[in-house]
């Protein structure tokens, strides 16, 4: 009798021990599912951190009011912004927006805005890579967007649709696990098929390509970093006061 007594409540507390496994592995799970998902945003209204990350700034970018609110300028010399995130990293989908003005008398190609991988064992980057750039020619602009993995690429350059330059405007980069699509506004520039798998952390410049080649001149309000492929209709508002 005793010995069945021992029996069940040993069973019991075994029971008890997994249940509790059960419920701690579940919360970590959706812990760790909670930290990847979230949609970063980073709002340039000044320069000491961005999405709540610090910033090291090169140059003198200048915060600036605009009919949008505040912004930062790049003067397209020596101007940018580094932070020590990768705010796309680990997602197999995802959507990119930022909103910008590209300056009437920028370079003819500009890299605004590079998102890349860092090796932990080495603390370089490994190739892996993200950008949004411009062409520039005759007052107008065209959208240039690139991601690559593992020696798998797609570069986006459509310069038969072409913008006038001086103005505000959303760019957006949408990878949906087998398309890479690239919009200005809601009018899609291109399109086409690569394999991408999830990039690790790393960190990203703002004004510049991260070898500090390319610096961009005009302003850059916002970007929205979202782990799924969005639509356009779900794309980042471009709101006229704030």
């Amino acid at each position: 009798m005793r010995d069945g007594i021992r029996r069940f409540a040993l069973l019991g507390a075994m029971v008890t021990i997994a249940v509790a496994a059960c419920l701690l592995a579940a919360a970590q799970s959706g812990a760790k599912a909670k930290k990847n998902s979230p949609v970063e945003i980073w709002r340039f209204d000044q320069t000491a951190s961005l999405g709540g990350h610090p910033v090291k700034v090169l140059g003198r970018p200048q915060v600036i009011d605009t009919p949008l609110g505040k912004a930062v300028h790049f003067n397209g010399l020596d101007d940018a912004l580094f932070v020590s995130d990768h705010p796309l990293a680990g997602a197999r989908t995802w959507t990119w927006s930022v909103v910008f003005h590209p300056d009437v008398d920028g370079a003819p190609a500009q890299r605004f805005f590079h998102l890349a991988e860092v090796d932990p064992a080495t603390g370089k980057n490994t190739g892996n890579r993200m950008l949004f750039e411009i062409r520039t020619m005759h007052g107008q602009w065209c959208l240039d967007s690139f991601a690559m993995d593992n020696g798998q690429s797609r570069a986006l350059l459509n310069c038969n649709k072409l913008y006038p330059l001086g103005k505000w405007y959303r760019v957006t980069a949408v990878y949906d696990g087998t398309m890479l699509k690239n919009y200005v506004g809601n009018e899609l520039q291109g399109e086409g098929a690569v394999h991408l798998e999830p990039q690790g952390p790393g960190h990203s410049s703002v004004g510049v390509r991260i070898n500090l080649r390319d610096y961009f001149k005009g302003a850059i309000l916002e970007a929205r970093f979202t782990p799924r492929a969005l639509t356009p209709d779900e794309f980042l508002a471009m709101q006229r006061s704030r």
